[in-house]
């Protein structure tokens, strides 16, 4: 099997056998984690609940966009007596066109992602509240109706732009040190030294049944190439942070961007900012993930 021919190792021998279970490569939406093609050292990382929001990778991924919606209202029929047609909590791909409409009113500057999380739900109140209508931050039907007089059906480029996420504001974990800091919500990665950020990145994570870790964690280690041991994926730029779970390159979310999810790890699109970020990271900088 293909191994890193650049690694830094921190634990030795032990750390050596630990790490022989790692990788999270690309998956469909929805897809159930692959079972590893025979045994290794180790375990795969285990799967923490995780609690998706706005712009946000992965249902737990931000990223992927479920065969089913997530909640019953999301399901529920769009006519006049089911009220609401869109909540906090639900995603679909009409609210996606949603984000859409509402990022054409000037009401959120992130991407459309097709979850209806907190960012969405202040969008709505803001616009009922300026249209005369209940401010609950619900979309019923005349909520919607109002939204689409007032913008034009979204165009593919509006549905999935291929721009750079705004960057959330910084965990309080993040303004001292060396920190990647992780945002679920914005979608985004910012590398931040003593609360400046020196650069940022878009990245996606894993989907509802492999969800990215969140919490406040360190690079254990670093490998310039890289093959997940358990999904055969090319990992390059990997940075391990929690046991198989890493910042890494993947040419998949180049080519899909958020149509797909990771099997867990911190997917980066753009290749030359993540290899510059790679050079400066060293082993023991601190990673945070949040919502």
């Amino acid at each position: 099997m293909h191994r890193q021919r650049v690694m830094i190792r921190t634990f030795g021998l032990a750390a050596a056998v630990a790490l022989a279970a790692t990788g999270c490569g690309p998956q469909k939406s929805g897809a159930a984690p692959a079972a590893p093609s025979s045994p290794v050292a180790g375990s795969s990382p285990a799967a923490s609940p995780s609690t998706p929001d706005d712009g946000k990778a992965g249902a737990s991924s931000p990223a992927a966009t479920p065969s089913q919606p997530s909640s019953p209202s999301a399901s529920a029929p769009s006519s006049p007596g089911v009220k609401p047609i869109m909540a906090n909590g639900d995603e679909s791909e009409q609210i996606r066109e949603l984000q859409a409409r509402l990022r054409q009113l000037k009401l959120v500057s992130t991407a459309p992602t097709g979850f209806y999380g907190s960012k969405t739900t202040a969008a709505v109140k803001t616009f009922q509240s300026q249209h005369g209508l209940g401010a609950t931050g619900s979309v019923d039907e005349a909520t919607w109706q109002k939204i689409q007089g007032l913008s034009k059906k979204p165009t593919d480029d509006e549905l999935r732009p291929p721009t750079t996420n705004e960057v959330d504001a910084p965990d309080p974990r993040c303004m001292q040190g060396r920190v990647m800091c992780i945002s679920k919500e914005s979608r985004t990665l910012a590398w931040m030294i003593d609360g400046k950020v020196v650069s940022t990145m878009d990245v996606r994570f894993g989907s509802e049944n492999t969800p990215t870790r969140e919490g406040e964690f360190q690079v254990g280690w670093k490998a310039k190439e890289w093959t997940s041991t358990i999904y055969h994926t090319s990992m390059p730029y990997s940075m391990f942070f929690s046991e198989g779970q890493a910042v890494h390159y993947s040419s998949d979310f180049a080519a899909r961007g958020y149509a797909g999810a990771s099997h867990g790890c911190v997917n980066v699109r753009d290749k030359a900012k993540l290899s510059a970020l790679f050079d400066q990271v060293k082993v023991g900088d601190k990673v945070v993930v949040y919502w």
